[in-house]
């Protein structure tokens, strides 16, 4: 286990978008408090002295539990620009598919540990290593990861596109992520225009008006029959801000969503 003195939190590779989907794989080290996170299949947590791999190409959500009101996370973003590179440096290529699962184990190595360790030195005061040494540590890393585990070449090599899949399923199950259309279409191997045509041959009506729907729906349920505040559902749904929802809940139901109970009371 590492020592919360011999690390603190770091901030390695290109900026990564606030939305639910990841577009680059992402290795995130734990020093400090847990994470829960979901990608639509499955639950995961990640705990403190614990590492992974998040997935490109994946939607996935997560919230973060503080330790005595701390957190830290060591953060290093392998975008496929940098991964090309290394590829062509050390001629790495994927073999064979992997399970697509958002969140990849990587395990418990000494050789991360003591990665880690050395990214002390180089941060500024801002908790980030400049571009020139951050390329050569995210190099360092990757070479470790591949050798603790050389089926990780399957999936950070893999350029190729998602493929086409069912879109009725896919949005069904993922309609609660903050995610654009543009995400959605990418995800199941379609155009934005394929998409859109497909979609309103499935639900008759345009995706953005079936998700805004959808949400408000299942927003709805949560407060009436699990008893749920719009505090505690609005981002559960796939809304950016608490206002933004209860503006588009009043709008669709005739009421707001503080007034939920009394209104079920007075249709029952």
């Amino acid at each position: 286990m590492i020592k919360a003195d011999q690390i603190t939190s770091c901030y390695i590779g290109p900026q990564i978008s606030p939305e639910q989907f990841v577009a680059e794989h992402i290795f995130m080290f734990l020093i400090k408090g847990t994470i829960n996170g979901y990608d639509g299949h499955r639950h995961y947590q990640l705990k403190a002295g614990e590492c992974c791999l998040i997935r490109k190409n994946n939607l996935v959500r997560y919230n973060k539990q503080k330790d005595n009101n701390e957190f830290e996370k060591v953060v290093v973003v392998l975008d496929e620009m940098f991964l090309k590179q290394f590829q062509q440096k050390h001629h790495k290529h994927p073999v064979h598919g992997m399970s697509n699962q958002a969140f990849y184990d990587i395990g418990k190595s000494k050789l991360v540990t003591s990665f880690l360790q050395s990214l002390s030195p180089y941060y500024n005061v801002a908790g980030q290593i400049g571009a020139d040494l951050a390329n050569l540590k995210r190099e360092e890393l990757l070479l470790i990861l591949l050798k603790i585990n050389p089926s990780l070449e399957n999936i950070l090599f893999d350029f190729g596109m998602p493929e086409k899949i069912d879109l009725e399923a896919f949005m069904n199950r993922n309609f609660r992520f903050n995610a654009a259309i543009q995400r959605f279409a990418f995800l199941t191997g379609r155009s934005l225009t394929a998409f859109k045509q497909d979609f309103k041959k499935i639900y008759n009506e345009p995706p953005g008006r079936w998700l805004i729907k959808k949400r408000l729906k299942e927003a709805y349920f949560l407060m009436d029959k699990q008893q749920l505040k719009a505090t505690e559902v609005y981002l559960e749904v796939g809304f950016e801000d608490l206002s933004h929802f209860s503006f588009a809940f009043k709008k669709f139901f005739g009421f707001p969503p503080t007034q939920l109970p009394d209104a079920g009371k007075n249709s029952s």
